[in-house]
């Protein structure tokens, strides 16, 4: 029998400047709050509604919370963009060229004694694909408006993983911005 991929998946420990300090195993990073390189993804419709996901209520942490289309970390030696195209594609089955948005820094303790310390690379796409999400990673698909998104979240934060909240608090405006220059460009 295989360990699961959270106890041995390996990600980037970086200091605040996003230089690579070494490998940590995953899970051991998010116990112990250590600072690593992440990303999130936002996928796009080409009539600009944002596709979101809701985590699968096995996820080790942030189980059932809506979130944006994916996230997750580069492994060690994999550049930002590729790990993302390759984790959009294994959790919702959409694939889609990505672009590189901005930075966001977050710190916040989690469900299950799980930290998250991320400094995170937000990238965007446009993908008018039907997804096939993977069931043990997403348990739903849906689109929305980020206006829509913004109001909800400012309601009930307690739907979302927490990072999403947190990008809307501190980047709305990079967001709406990188959605309209994807959408305005089609």
């Amino acid at each position: 029998m295989s360990a699961h991929p959270d106890l041995v998946e390996r990600l980037i420990l970086v200091d605040e400047d996003d230089c690579v300090l070494r490998a940590s195993q995953k899970l051991e990073a998010h116990r112990t709050g250590a600072l690593h390189r992440a990303f999130s993804v936002f996928i796009f419709r080409s009539d600009g509604k944002l596709i979101v996901q809701k985590r699968a209520a096995g996820k080790y942490h942030s189980a059932g919370k809506w979130a944006n289309t994916a996230c997750g970390h580069p492994r060690p030696g994999e550049d930002v963009v590729s790990a993302a195209e390759r984790r959009l594609e294994e959790e919702t089955g959409l694939r889609a060229a990505l672009q590189t948005g901005f930075k966001a820094r977050y710190r916040a303790d989690l469900d299950n004694g799980m930290i998250e310390n991320e400094l995170v690379h937000v990238v965007f796409g446009i993908s008018d694909e039907d997804g096939a999400p993977d069931p043990g990673e997403v348990s739903a698909l849906a689109e929305t408006s980020l206006d829509a998104l913004r109001q909800d979240l400012a309601r009930r934060p307690g739907r979302y993983a927490v990072w999403l909240v947190k990008y809307f608090e501190r980047h709305a405006e990079q967001i709406f911005a990188k959605r309209d220059e994807l959408v305005g460009a089609r």
